[in-house]
């Protein structure tokens, strides 16, 4: 191991071999999850019984790739009448509603399970159970203090849960669920001359380190463990036909990918589906086993995310002048430290790409808002915030103090979603700035970039760059390394829209290195001597790798 690489680990707070060895084999055991026996039995009963069972997911990619999981997963164990069902934003409102419950037609289902859900549906779990219909809830969403009155909850997040692993995304719970359904099937004597005898849960797991991946849960060594085995299997050519399209028209070689193409490329094309349109085509994507239809669904799923893009620029460029016109009244020390922007025609499915973008810019917790539908008074917002301040801690607080402000709301700590009345939005916006502000110290409003250090000339190199890019599945809470330098601009030019494209030149280095920084301030130009925070990049043009530097901040040296 590269001694970079092992300065690297030790700044993630890596101190033994163990903690890096991602085999399955070291996957926290699923039989920990609260509620799994429980959760077991329902589904052991439905398989026997060939009962109808209705997988119910969310619009995001979690939802999506876990609805897959279960839907996949279940029929190799043998279920006979496995279906899906996931809510359409404008019309059911988010996860198992009793709008929603009042579409499942005659004959009902017998047994609903929710996948990144559930665990604040008390209306939608209330309505299923008086229709008769069992409910077996899976997420990982915080809970309130109050459950619903589902058959059987898993959830790591549920208070006295004693899995290790609290940071599963919504796919993880149902991939562990699937695991130990699994062993009791196999210990009760299922599989007993079935073929396959057993069945290779290890099929899904492409599955598991998307939806893991884009739902930005901390990297944990158990995260770890699924998304490095997700990995393995979609480099050498085990993936899903549906993950295998996706990539192709993404641009992204399979057996090179890394966690980064799923984040930034994958997931962004299965979202735009449940941002714009209906995910059932994501989900049908991933769950086709026809390369053909995957290719198409793909190519649909690509075009959706297009005009995502289209609509997230100018929904952006609307916030961002909002903001502009206050600090031009007001001043930008009055800014609020929590703040709330709404507008008429903005789009529901896009919002929290928007105070994404806005809670990166301005370093403060953003709520972007849209109405529901045209003419609405029901609001839809997302709320994204920062390091040290749990958003979804503030909005109960607000709660709190203002009772029914908020009609619905849920999250983590980075990131959640909400409804209110448009009635509500002006007090809302003042009692979220001033919970925050009471709550959070100044200096967190400070933006901080951390770096793990300067790189000595010898270790600009491409070995050390594959070494890095391949060693380990990076992303939320294990972040990419982030190097920093002194550097001389030797040349520049401006390619694309704002891009730059220079050489760097740096003492004891015999040749410049080639660096690009993506979306440079318009009109801006770099200093003659920079300090610049980068990672080290693997250029691939026609079939040749060389060298690159990703600039990601540059101020003067």
């Amino acid at each position: 191991m590269h001694p970079v690489l092992r300065r690297v680990l030790a700044a993630r707070g890596i101190r033994a071999a163990g903690e890096i060895e991602h085999r399955l084999g070291n996957m926290a055991a699923p039989a920990m999850l609260g509620g799994i026996e429980a959760a077991c039995a329902l589904l052991e009963r439905a398989i026997r019984e060939k009962r109808r069972i209705v997988v119910v997911g969310d619009f995001d990619c979690d939802g999506a790739t876990g609805t897959a999981v279960a839907v996949r997963g279940l029929r190799m164990l043998g279920a006979s009448h496995v279906d899906f069902r996931v809510p359409n934003r404008a019309v059911h409102g988010y996860g198992l509603s009793a709008a929603l419950v009042a579409t499942l037609g005659d004959p009902a289902p017998d047994l609903i399970v929710t996948v990144d859900n559930g665990i604040a549906s008390h209306a939608g779990i209330d309505a299923a159970r008086a229709r008769g219909i069992e409910v077996l809830v899976t997420d990982h969403h915080l809970p309130a203090s109050t459950l619903p009155a589902a058959n059987a909850i898993v959830n790591p997040n549920l208070a006295g849960d004693r899995f290790p692993s609290k940071a599963l995304a919504g796919v993880g719970v149902m991939f562990c669920l699937l695991v130990a359904l699994r062993a009791q099937l196999r210990d009760s004597g299922w599989f007993t001359g079935r073929t396959p005898a057993v069945p290779d849960l290890g099929a899904l797991l492409d599955l598991v380190a998307l939806g893991t991946v884009a739902d930005l849960v901390p990297l944990d060594f158990n995260n770890r463990v699924l998304v490095e085995a997700g990995i393995r299997r979609i480099r050498n050519g085990s993936a899903c036909p549906g993950v295998q399209a996706l990539l192709q028209v993404s641009g992204r070689d399979p057996a090179t990918v890394v966690s980064s193409d799923l984040g930034y490329a994958v997931a962004p094309r299965i979202n735009a589906a449940g941002r714009l349109e209906d995910m059932g085509v994501g989900i049908e994507c991933l769950l086709t086993d026809d390369a053909a239809v995957a290719l198409a669904l793909a190519e649909r799923l690509s075009a959706i995310n297009a005009e995502r893009r289209e609509l997230q620029s100018q929904m952006t460029g609307e916030a961002e002048a909002a903001v502009a016109r206050w600090i031009a009244r007001q001043g930008e020390a009055h800014l609020p430290r929590g703040l709330t922007l709404f507008e008429e025609d903005w789009h529901p499915g896009v919002v929290g790409l928007v105070a994404s973008r806005l809670k990166d810019r301005l370093h403060r917790p953003v709520v972007a808002c849209a109405p529901a539908s045209e003419g609405s008074d029901e609001v839809r917002a997302s709320a994204r915030s920062i390091r040290g301040i749990h958003v979804r801690d503030v909005l109960a607080e607000v709660d709190v103090r203002c009772p029914g402000l908020i009609d619905r709301f849920g999250g983590h700590a980075m990131a959640a979603g909400l409804t209110l009345r448009r009635t509500a939005m002006e007090e809302f916006s003042r009692i979220f700035d001033e919970v925050i502000r009471e709550r959070a110290a100044a200096e967190l409003f400070e933006p901080v970039m951390y770096t793990d250090g300067a790189l000595e000339p010898a270790d600009f190199s491409l070995a050390l760059a594959r070494e890095l890019r391949y060693a380990m599945p990076w992303g939320q809470g294990f972040a990419e390394p982030v190097f920093e330098n002194i550097f001389e601009v030797e040349s520049w030019r401006v390619v694309g829209s704002n891009h730059w494209r220079l050489q760097l030149a740096m003492d004891g280095l015999g040749q410049p290195l080639q660096a690009m920084l993506f979306n440079a301030e318009a009109g801006a130009r770099p200093p003659e001597r920079l300090r610049a925070a980068y990672q080290l990049d693997i250029n691939d043009w026609n079939g040749r790798e060389t060298l690159r530097l990703l600039l990601r901040h540059v101020v003067p040296a």
